[in-house]
């Protein structure tokens, strides 16, 4: 379930180039989402912006903006196919690139952990697994994480017909993704009515389910604010419709 979340996140793609004091969130807000395949209640998500933080050497030391998402199956789909997924991403306060990414995957029989760590050049990232080092990256200045990633596009304007790049990483490839602002609409979740752009991320560079499914669409609803929350994701895949929508969102906590 968050490996589709993490696909999500991956296509979400911008520059970003704000000072931290412009920034449209920070420490304290927390969204979370319901989860629903087909017509199925399939889980529950959260992303949260944790308190500031210092990044895991080295180089010891750098203050970091610090993103933690997770994702639980409902216990109905625990019956048979249990999620509990976590993602970690440790991004410099300007949202300008990427330093640490750590994933915990844990979908039914799959189990796979691994960390990404960013040399603190900003030229190369390296894929630990268990401890040990399988795979490093060429990689582009301002390169970001899968996670990191949404939070670099929400620094940015949106209007429609505007299109996006940036260079992002999982550690085994660094690509550059592509997302276009399709026209601005009115949408309802659970958490209420938003005025929204409705973006599409461009799916040739995501692999899994969507590699395998010549059809696959993605799209993701922004709200149209100075916030830019991502209210609602949806996806056609060959095994179905995913669909993710806002429950709830707390704000950042106000500075002293």
């Amino acid at each position: 379930m968050l490996r589709l979340i993490a696909l999500v996140l991956c296509c979400l793609l911008a520059q970003a180039g704000q000072a931290r004091a412009e920034l449209p969130f920070g420490p304290g807000e927390k969204i979370t989402y319901e989860i629903s395949w087909t017509f199925i209640r399939a889980g529950t998500a959260t992303l949260e912006i944790m308190p500031e933080a210092v990044v895991e050497g080295p180089p010891e030391g750098r203050k970091a903006l610090h993103v933690r998402a997770l994702a639980k199956s409902t216990p109905f789909i625990d019956t048979f196919y249990k999620v509990r997924d976590s993602i970690e991403s440790w991004v410099d306060p300007g949202v300008t690139r990427a330093y640490l990414y750590k994933k915990d995957q844990s979908e039914g029989d799959y189990v796979r952990n691994y960390v990404i760590r960013f040399d603190p050049g900003g030229s190369v990232a390296y894929r630990y697994s268990k401890g040990a080092l399988k795979n490093a990256v060429i990689i582009p200045q301002g390169c970001f994480d899968p996670l990191s990633m949404l939070y670099a596009f929400r620094t940015k304007p949106l209007s429609v017909g505007y299109a996006f790049t940036s260079p992002v990483t999982d550690g085994e490839k660094a690509v550059t993704g592509k997302a276009r602002v399709l026209r601005r609409e009115k949408i309802t979740t659970p958490a209420g009515e938003f005025d929204t752009f409705l973006v599409e991320p461009e799916v040739k560079d995501i692999g899994g389910v969507f590699r395998k499914s010549p059809d696959a669409t993605l799209h993701v609803w922004i709200t149209a604010d100075a916030r830019r929350i991502p209210v609602r994701v949806q996806s056609k895949v060959i095994v179905g419709h995913f669909t993710m929508e806002m429950t709830g969102y707390e704000p950042p906590q106000k500075r002293p």
